[in-house]
């Protein structure tokens, strides 16, 4: 495998525009098993938000789990111009999140699904991916799940994304209704928040 570019927080300030997120999108879906939009907006801020800066990581250590690429494996990519323009619009994405996770103003990107003429917010792929980049650093997020105050902002995460065979069977009975799911998405949202701040 290549050598992977490192984020680094010093590039420039550019965020993706809403066709650049569509196109990220798209080329995440042209990979098999690569993360969806979603999911990597949920795995860059937990790589953001752990204890070891994302800016000491290597690329290696982080950047291919995005495009589904075990170690030892075959990159998925048809060509480096692929692989280029998905790690270039990555980049530029963790660099706006480092950003705006520090602001009331963030927006995460969760999903969005209809049901009986009501709309609900789902904030399932978002926290798979925030639960992927805790998993890549397990150690370094333990006195985090530890904490009382840490672990109550980051339960609705876990519950949504995480492992279901460690979750209360009961609590995942529940997922089965959208307003449920709405709420604790709120509570995600509001609880990230909180973690970026602390």
């Amino acid at each position: 495998m290549s050598t992977l570019p490192a984020y680094s927080p010093a590039s420039d300030l550019l965020p993706l525009s809403d066709a650049e997120l569509e196109l990220l999108d798209e080329l995440l879906a042209e990979l098999p098993e690569a993360m969806n939009v979603e999911a990597l907006d949920g795995y860059l801020s937990a790589l953001l938000l752990a204890p070891q800066p994302l800016a000491r990581l290597p690329g290696e250590a982080w950047l291919p789990p995005i495009w589904g690429q075990a170690e030892g494996e075959p990159d998925p990519f048809a060509s480096g111009k692929q692989r280029k323009k998905l790690q270039l619009l990555v980049l530029r994405h963790a660099r706006a999140l480092d950003t705006q996770l520090r602001s009331p103003a963030w927006q995460p990107l969760f999903g969005v699904f209809e049901q009986d003429g009501e709309e609900f917010v789902d904030a399932e792929d978002w926290c798979t991916g925030f639960m992927l980049a805790v998993d890549l650093d397990g150690e370094g997020w333990t006195p985090r799940f530890d904490d009382p105050a840490s672990a109550s902002l980051l339960a609705p995460i876990a519950l949504l994304g995480g492992d279901e065979a460690q979750q209360d069977p009961e609590a995942l009975a529940d997922l089965d209704d959208p307003a449920v799911r709405d709420a604790l998405a709120r509570q995600v949202h509001q609880g990230v928040l909180a973690l970026a701040r602390a």
